[in-house]
């Protein structure tokens, strides 16, 4: 695991083939067709080298949940285990990966008519009368999601109409421990300045690579908006906003890099409280070996 811009791709292709395995995305990005270039997403080339799984899965129009990774990660750990192999997991969707390690509480699956619901009494009376509501009923929840967030009142509410349990009492809730020992490494440059310099160098390579024609393609669909998941990821939201007249070109590039930074905060934030974590430095030819001699 690691921040965007770390290095995890290549150390992982490595890794892969030095131990005969496979590669299991842990990436809230990677999961959308036809968001190649902005997500940075492996390329034919490295895919090749190294197979990857859980990338192209769903189209950018759909949700993926953390709980829907979690399934999905742990049928292909059962399987990697029957074919004799080690499961790789390498992303930098943090919340994944504790998902994944810690369990996660057991939290409805979305209700289509419950939502439609939602919606229109929120086309109706306005979000902030939704947030309302959720002040009454998970007060807890309220207090953490924006007012302007209508995603999450939605999904708060949603939760709370199909079980009658506030998110915050089943979030209080934990999965039974997985029967695996985990080995946990993270990856990222010693200096701040260093990440800082490659994710902008990253994301003006992304912009020579043709990422608005990319992100002109999906806008040209029709079908999607600047509230969906996808979309607001890092670099395609600024991107998006860009091309729909609201930021000019320079103003798209210099917000793009800063996301794209905030982004590697989060990700830092939560790799410094990360428990039992072997940290390695990017660039450092030693780090294949060190993983390595830690499985022997």
């Amino acid at each position: 695991m690691g921040p965007t811009a770390s290095g995890k791709t290549a150390l992982a292709i490595e890794l892969a083939q030095a131990l005969d395995t496979e590669i299991i995305s842990v990436d809230s990005a990677l999961v959308y067709r036809g968001m190649d270039i902005g997500t940075a997403k492996p390329t034919p080339e490295e895919q090749s080298a190294a197979q990857h799984h859980l990338i192209d899965i769903i189209d950018p129009a759909e949700a993926y949940s953390a709980a829907d990774f979690r399934k999905d990660a742990l049928n292909l750990i059962d399987d990697f285990h029957k074919r004799g192999k080690i499961p790789l997991l390498v992303g930098g969707t943090m919340l994944y990966f504790k998902s994944l390690v810690d369990g996660i509480s057991p939290l409805p699956s979305a209700d289509s008519a419950i939502r439609a619901v939602l919606e229109a009494e929120a086309k109706e009376k306005g979000w902030s009368a939704l947030h309302d509501e959720l002040k009454r009923v998970d007060p807890f929840s309220a207090q953490r999601i924006h007012p302007n967030d209508p995603q999450r009142i939605n999904r708060a509410l949603e939760v709370f109409r199909i079980t009658g349990q506030s998110m915050t009492e089943l979030t209080a809730q934990k999965a039974a421990p997985l029967p695996y020992s985990f080995l946990q490494f993270s990856i990222a440059p010693k200096e701040k300045s260093e990440l800082h310099e490659r994710i902008e160098q990253r994301f003006h390579c992304m912009l020579e690579q043709g990422f608005e024609a990319e992100v002109q393609q999906l806008l040209q669909r029709g079908d999607l908006h600047a509230d969906l998941p996808s979309i607001r990821c890092v670099g395609y939201r600024q991107m998006w906003d860009y091309l729909q007249g609201e930021l000019d070109y320079e103003e798209m590039v210099y917000r793009g890099v800063v996301a794209t930074r905030q982004l590697a905060k989060r990700q830092m934030t939560w790799l410094r409280g990360w428990p039992e974590l072997q940290r390695l430095e990017t660039g450092n030819s030693e780090n294949l070996k060190r993983i390595l001699s830690s499985l022997s």
